[in-house]
């Protein structure tokens, strides 16, 4: 199993930003997907999940109507769509599966 982040960077305060997670080694269409961030010094946070079928996609009350979870089976790829990013968005965001596998996460850093 496989989870190679990217798009992560330097953005200013309001701007946006996409994460791309590339997955291989498993059945990608068969597992729900999550984003999780990592805040420097501070414990992980649950930011937005997707089951197998981009049906209900879910998020954290603090990304609601920011951050827009998505997939494309096809490609095997996840996604988050992050508009209207603010300092309290920096932090390292990884994609996982619903289940034991972790990406080696992207940084997104929020700053003027």
């Amino acid at each position: 199993v496989q989870l190679v982040e990217s798009g992560g960077g330097l953005v200013q305060p309001g701007g946006s930003r996409r994460l791309s997670c590339a997955a291989s080694g498993f059945t990608f269409r068969t597992y729900g997907m999550s984003w999780v961030r990592q805040v420097a010094g501070k414990g992980f946070e649950w930011v937005s999940s997707i089951d197998k079928g981009s049906v209900t996609p879910l998020y954290v009350d603090s990304v609601k109507g920011r951050f827009t979870i998505s997939r494309d089976n096809a490609k095997n790829m996840l996604y988050l769509q992050m508009n209207s990013l603010q300092p309290e968005d920096k932090a390292v965001y990884y994609c996982k599966t619903n289940g034991v596998h972790w990406g080696q996460g992207t940084q997104v850093t929020v700053s003027s």
